[in-house]
């Protein structure tokens, strides 16, 4: 249940749906003779749509997620393995296409194959089942599986986990996959952005992990502060940071991360 309730609500407040449905509830409005409400009910649309698109909000949003974690030290130890999130695979677009397509989170696997590469001796787990509600798309699991062979990671050193749906279901299996042993170090390897929420739900598992953050949507200076003139592009970023504050919260809510705002 939870798992259906978190991706409808993540629809449902998707910035550019939300200003969608407003805009829907003043037209039933104003058909019904409701003038001055389906005009406020328009003018409240109109003004998130411009803050969403040209604000610095999804910037601030996504940068204090995305500074919240520091890479690890570079002369740290050789860790005992590299887990690596689903994600990166439009899996919908793959199964039309027949090969793989990445989406914006592709940093998450071409970093675990330089990882794997400075670490010859660290395990490589990757996890991820289907995480669409439809139930649309191939195993991203295989695709991933085709992609690390194809840049030269042997097979020999990967081992895939793809029952989980989303990132509790994540930590809870491959927890049980990997059987850490106590000191070693673990390594986890998912978006900036998502990591505050995966750290604090693999802590809560009993699986502590050092947190390797990939695929940065912010400058990390000034920058981020400026209104901007890439109204797509601020939307996306609103709409990524508005799925891991929301998810933050309700997985704090529901008892599967051990901190509202997980940190170092």
């Amino acid at each position: 249940m939870f798992f259906i309730v978190s991706k409808l609500f993540g629809l449902l407040f998707e910035p550019v749906n939300f200003v969608a449905l407003i805009l829907l509830a003043g037209l039933v409005l104003g058909s019904r003779g409701h003038v001055r409400a389906a005009r406020a009910l328009t003018r409240i649309a109109v003004l998130v749509l411009l803050v969403a698109s040209f604000s610095p909000l999804g910037s601030l949003l996504t940068r204090i997620l995305e500074d919240r974690f520091p890479h690890p030290a570079a002369d740290m130890p050789e860790p005992a393995g590299i887990i690596v999130l689903g994600g990166s695979v439009d899996q919908e677009v793959s199964a039309s296409r027949g090969e793989i397509a990445l989406n914006h989170a592709a940093g998450r696997l071409t970093a675990a194959v330089a990882l794997a590469r400075r670490y010859p001796q660290a395990r490589l787990i990757f996890t991820g089942g289907p995480s669409d509600i439809r139930g649309v798309g191939r195993d991203e699991a295989d695709d991933v599986r085709h992609f690390w062979l194809s840049l030269g990671v042997p097979d020999s050193r990967m081992a895939f986990e793809n029952r989980s749906r989303n990132t509790f279901e994540n930590a809870i299996y491959t927890r049980d996959l990997a059987a850490p042993k106590p000191g070693e170090t673990w390594l986890l390897v998912t978006s900036a952005t998502h990591m505050p929420r995966s750290v604090g739900i693999f802590r809560h598992a009993g699986f502590p992990v050092t947190p390797y953050p990939v695929d940065y949507q912010t400058f990390g200076d000034g920058r981020d502060w400026l209104f901007s003139f890439s109204g797509l592009r601020s939307l996306d970023r609103l709409e990524i940071a508005l799925h891991e504050w929301f998810g933050l919260a309700a997985y704090w809510l529901t008892d599967k991360t051990d901190a509202l705002f997980p940190g170092p």
